[in-house]
């Protein structure tokens, strides 16, 4: 699927869609917001940080038993963890800029698997 940019209304608040990246807190502070004032662009960015936060949780238990495997562990690991933070920043950015534009790699992903949540 093609990734695709969509500049947001000026108006409509980015609140929910920064705060949806800020730790599980700010989660679940930003779903709250957005149950009393639904927008597209909090909607969309709650996805993304919803699959964001799964992928993090599978790659945590992957990490687990990767740790005990000498050298590939200890290489491979660093470099998923540096790759979520980047994908992590962009999303932030992308909610900072009022930008409906998916994360890199799985961002298309996230609106397919959970294009019912949060509408």
């Amino acid at each position: 699927a093609a990734a695709t940019t969509t500049e947001v209304v000026v108006s409509e608040d980015k609140t929910v869609a920064i705060v949806s990246y800020l730790t599980l807190i700010g989660f679940i502070v930003a779903v709250v917001l957005h149950g009393n004032k639904k927008t597209k662009l909090g909607a969309y960015h709650l996805r993304q940080s919803l699959g964001l936060m799964i992928t993090f949780i599978g790659l945590w238990i992957v990490n687990m038993i990767l740790a005990f495997i000498p050298v590939i562990g200890w290489i491979l690991i660093p470099i998923v963890w540096l790759g979520m933070f980047v994908l992590w920043l962009i999303g932030l950015i992308n909610a900072a800029g009022g930008k409906m534009k998916p994360v890199p790699v799985l961002g298309d992903y996230y609106q397919k698997w959970f294009a019912s949540t949060f509408e």
